[in-house]
């Protein structure tokens, strides 16, 4: 993930001061503070020369931060983690107001095309584990999935999401991985990829079921997300 160039004023040399840990790590002094973890991920939506920008929070809710004029993504739509306070703005405004402490984004990225039988080859069929927690979310547009998997040093690993073509499961979205020349190597860590879910997925006017598929290091498994079509 990228760091952005903006923090808050108050957060930042607290937040880079510590180390955020995982939850598999064992190490008995641990240095918890509010502002080191991320307090929601958000789509961050800046208007057409992002003169603006808003956060939005689930499907329904959205956050306007009172500290930031500006996108520091630029006029890009990109999912991000943020750490924000709640903060006072204008009365009737719309929306939360709120003071950011930092935000980064996660890889933003469209679905990729169904090559059908050609979809292993292409994207890679390496094990990759999707991660049970509130980064693994359907929303707002977006399959956001917090996933865990080997990370050898200097080893670009690829990531996709692929609409697949089936009569049974209309919303049938498969998970490829590539995890480079050696998947068996390297320490066991996680990253978070959003996916942009075709207009396909926001056509319906009530709630749809998406079925994700993937090989996980135990075998293929299945998840199925509730997911409330975008309007815009």
């Amino acid at each position: 993930m990228k760091r952005a160039s903006i923090i808050a004023t108050m957060a930042w040399l607290m937040a880079v001061a510590a180390t955020l840990q995982s939850c598999d790590n064992d190490d008995d002094y641990y240095y918890y503070h509010e502002y080191n973890h991320p307090t929601a991920i958000v789509t961050v939506k800046p208007n057409a020369d992002n003169s603006s920008f808003y956060l939005q929070l689930d499907d329904t809710a959205t956050l306007i931060p009172m500290n930031m004029r500006v996108s520091p993504f630029g006029r890009k739509e990109v999912r991000a983690l943020v750490n924000y306070v709640p903060a006072y703005g204008p009365a009737g405004m719309e929306g939360s107001p709120v003071a950011v402490s930092w935000i980064d984004s996660v890889l933003t990225k469209p679905t990729a095309t169904d090559l059908a039988a050609g979809n292993g080859a292409a994207y890679g069929d390496d094990p990759v584990e999707i991660v049970d927690s509130w980064e693994t979310v359907a929303e707002d547009g977006y399959l956001t999935l917090r996933f865990r998997t080997r990370w050898a040093a200097g080893v670009t690993h690829r990531i996709n999401l692929v609409h697949r073509a089936d009569a049974d499961t209309t919303y049938l979205l498969q998970l490829y991985h590539d995890a480079g020349a050696d998947p068996d190597k390297g320490q066991v860590a996680d990253d978070i990829v959003a996916f942009r879910l075709g207009e396909e997925f926001n056509r319906p006017d009530t709630a749809i079921t998406l079925t994700l598929k993937w090989n996980s290091y135990s075998g293929p498994k299945t998840h199925t997300f509730k997911y409330r079509p975008r309007k815009d």
